[in-house]
């Protein structure tokens, strides 16, 4: 799985050296923001259910289309699925906090993402819609501290830009 560690090895050993000062100043910075990731890990996990609930009705507000006949949220089963996918997503930048790099996203959630939601005529629109919720309504101190929000809207912004 990558992270900034698996990373640095990887590239030290591809090019056959020791990982050089940037590499290793890249790594420390990793491990000092572990305490936020870990932090915001823990908080989004302890309300996983919330912040999907509210992301999915915020998605459904802005595009309430999608609950017509023939779209993505035509149903209860469909709307279901939409929500799970928001959890799905929320779980591995859930992951990502806790490796300290995009890893879990990049291997389970993106790769391939686009071509599935293109295939299965889901819009990627909606997904961004309700992350970009999340990330804007998120607020320290209220969820968690100023340097934990930064690291969850990292990986939010991260997922924002693959998706979009």
């Amino acid at each position: 799985m990558k992270s900034v560690v698996t990373t640095v090895v990887t590239a030290a050993d591809a090019a056959g050296r020791f990982p050089s000062q940037n590499d290793l100043e890249a790594v420390q910075g990793n491990i000092q923001r572990a305490a936020a990731r870990l932090e915001a890990a823990e908080k989004l996990a302890a309300g996983l259910d919330k912040v999907t609930k509210e992301a999915g009705d915020a998605c459904f507000n802005k595009y309430p289309y999608l609950r017509q006949p023939g779209e993505a949220g035509e149903n209860q089963v469909k709307v279901d699925k939409c929500y799970r996918d928001l959890a799905h997503y929320l779980r591995l930048i859930n992951y990502c906090l806790v490796v300290g790099g995009t890893g879990p996203l990049d291997e389970w959630g993106i790769a391939g993402a686009r071509e599935v939601y293109r295939t299965l005529n889901l819009p990627t629109a909606a997904y961004v819609e309700a992350l970009t919720y999340t990330r804007d309504r998120a607020c320290a101190p209220r969820d968690m501290s100023p340097q934990a929000l930064n690291e969850f809207k990292s990986y939010l912004d991260y997922t924002i830009n693959a998706l979009s």
